[in-house]
């Protein structure tokens, strides 16, 4: 039986979708990329040059309205995710949102409540999940093949403090190091290992409003947790998880293919065993998975409720500022 592909627009022209949703979910598996919402002919040009048959709509809502729209794809400010999802859904369409898909944990129960209610897929496009050095690394460490884990520790940072219009530096916009790339150490920890915090503890330096760089401790059941998240530091970026009998570390855990080469290193004694993913293509692969759940209900691995465990632990830093 042929099945239809999942028929999807953008909700505005960002840079991240230009550079990368737009391009995956144009050469993912069973989606296809069929409109844009954007008033710019300036910012439609990049997109009607991998796709000129793309249909650009003038307005987010005249695109929501579009009969030939089955899903939207989010990139829009952090402090919009909500509101345009829940109008999203009331227009009938499947949404993947990017990240954080809300600025408190308490906002996502209406967006759980509205699936369930409609019956649409709604989740965050948490695109790690979703590259096999992320899915190895939880086979390894819940297989116990670095024994028992201890600690985790993790970095993500990267510096724009030149780049002043760049809406990760605007608190109205719900800018800040922890909305952007907290969601990374702290949501790849929670899917490694399955669980949850219970003590979450942060040091934060803010500029202009917005968090710029953070200093984490946790307590989780049966291990410890550290790490730092910064907007005002050169780029680096690494995840480990060390047991009392070896480790595994990521070196290019969140921007696979463009930071670095996605690997994973795999410590015991004074052997290590690296494993590499040239070929895999984390977005294209997140859009897939989204099409197969929208067309198949197979269960998609990152749920809204898993991006509410997450944001609740980026809730608990906040909380315990100092």
């Amino acid at each position: 039986m042929t099945v239809s592909p999942v028929r999807w627009g953008i909700l505005g022209a960002s840079k991240f979708a230009r550079e990368h949703m737009g391009p995956a979910i144009h050469e993912a598996r069973g989606a296809e990329l069929v409109a844009l919402a954007t008033s710019s002919v300036e910012k439609a040009a990049p997109f009607m040059a991998f796709h000129p048959r793309l249909k650009v709509h003038d307005s987010y809502q005249e695109l929501l309205d579009d009969p030939n729209v089955d899903a939207v794809y989010i990139p829009l400010p952090n402090a919009m995710h909500v509101e345009w999802t829940r109008r999203a859904m009331e227009a009938g369409k499947h949404v993947l949102c990017e990240k954080p898909i809300a600025m408190h944990a308490s906002e996502i129960d209406p967006l759980i409540a509205m699936r369930d209610r409609t019956g649409l897929l709604a989740a965050e496009a948490f695109m790690i999940v979703h590259h096999p050095q992320w899915q190895r690394a939880r086979a390894l460490v819940q297989a116990g093949e670095i024994g028992t884990l201890r600690h985790v520790d993790g970095v993500f940072t990267y510096n724009n403090a030149e780049d002043t219009k760049n809406i990760r530096n605007k608190p109205e916009l719900g800018g800040g190091a922890l909305p952007d790339i907290g969601v990374y150490v702290f949501g790849s920890t929670r899917f490694v290992t399955g669980a949850e915090p219970t003590e979450v503890s942060a040091r934060i330096e803010r500029e202009n409003g917005v968090d710029v760089l953070s200093r984490i401790t946790a307590e989780f059941p049966g291990f410890s947790y550290s790490a730092y998240v910064s907007m005002r530091m050169e780029g680096r970026q690494e995840m480990v998880f060390h047991g009392d009998k070896g480790l595994i570390r990521l070196t290019t855990p969140f921007n696979a293919q463009v930071f670095g080469g996605a690997q994973v290193e795999i410590h015991r004694g004074t052997t290590v065993t690296t494993e590499r993913f040239p070929a895999a293509r984390q977005y294209a692969l997140q859009v897939e998975a989204f099409c197969r759940s929208v067309r198949t209900g197979e269960a998609y691995p990152c749920p809204l409720e898993f991006a509410q465990g997450t944001q609740r632990m980026i809730d608990m830093a906040f909380a315990s500022e100092t």
